[in-house]
């Protein structure tokens, strides 16, 4: 079709029929969201003021993938479905549907670039400790962290023009509880054929690259791990990796499940369950990960904790 977009709002799903389950999933979502912040500023707070933790794996923890990033990312999405739900206030203007669209995007592959980062940075430390300094210094680090922000505004941004200028002249009803690509391409009446391209191309690019590094880079970690003869050692390893791998693991196959998929009616809870895997359960589950299992941010809270408790 040549004429323009007819639609001029869209309707996001909420949670559920029925308002007492809308209220229950609100409220588990809301605690969930609360403790994505609660985990992500405790470790921008401890990594700022520890100067003992000015390592190359905190840069990251603090600058972008388990703090701010986390932060913006849950915050696009978990707040204003929670509020729509409760509300039942379900419309988003077209603008506000691109605004989500390219935050979430954008914030996904930052996401998926600077797990990818981590790992090499873990793979760096553990498998060649003593050019670690060399390898991972500071200016590589800001390299890396710009790189990461650019690729990601670049293609969030493509993504996002070529969806919005689609014609969706028939239902404006988006089977999601956020506006993502995948549900306004089946609600377009627009050729779609090159959005799907470059989701493919995006998802080979961007996913898979990073997906067989962060592999590559865990089995190095892994091999070299049970090369260590202390059993401790082995179980600390063994206990930070795998829930990483589980992790990224999901966040990777229900994205690409959702967007490379063929467009296909299906149900709804199917839809907003694999949305919140990977774009809810990550960012709550990160810092948990990364930090809150680690001895070194747990000395440093305890540190700052009762320095601030003596001080008042």
């Amino acid at each position: 079709m040549t004429n323009s977009t007819l639609v001029t709002e869209f309707l996001l799903e909420v949670f559920a029929e029925t308002y007492e389950l809308r209220l229950l999933l609100s409220v588990l979502f809301l605690l969930v969201y609360l403790g994505s912040l609660l985990g992500n500023l405790i470790i921008i707070i401890v990594t700022t003021v520890d100067q003992a933790l000015n390592t190359p794996m905190y840069y990251f923890l603090r600058n972008l993938n388990l703090s701010i990033l986390d932060v913006c990312y849950v915050s696009v999405t978990v707040p204003n479905a929670c509020v729509n739900s409760l509300t039942g206030h379900r419309n988003i203007s077209v603008l506000g549907c691109a605004a989500q669209i390219f935050l979430v995007f954008f914030c996904a592959c930052v996401e998926i670039l600077f797990l990818a980062v981590m790992a090499h940075d873990r793979y760096v430390a553990i498998c060649k400790p003593l050019l670690y300094p060399v390898i991972m210094n500071h200016q590589v680090c800001v390299q890396m962290t710009l790189a990461s922000l650019l690729s990601s505004l670049v293609v969030a941004g493509v993504h996002t023009v070529k969806t919005i200028q689609l014609s969706f002249c028939q239902s404006n009803l988006i089977p999601q509880f956020f506006c993502d690509i995948p549900s306004l391409l089946r609600l377009s009446c627009s050729d779609t054929f090159n959005n799907k391209l470059l989701i493919l191309l995006s998802a080979i690019g961007i996913s898979g690259s990073c997906f067989v590094l962060i592999a590559v880079s865990y089995i190095h970690i892994l091999s070299t791990v049970l090369r260590v003869p202390v059993k401790g050692e082995r179980g600390k390893a063994f206990s930070t990796c795998v829930p990483h791998i589980v992790v990224v693991s999901l966040f990777l196959t229900s994205g690409a499940y959702v967007y490379l998929r063929t467009p296909v009616t299906s149900e709804v809870v199917q839809e907003m369950t694999l949305s919140v895997l990977y774009s809810i359960v990550p960012p709550f589950l990160n810092p948990i990960i990364y930090c809150l299992r680690n001895k070194q941010i747990k000395e440093a809270v305890r540190k700052i904790t009762l320095k601030i408790f003596f001080q008042s």
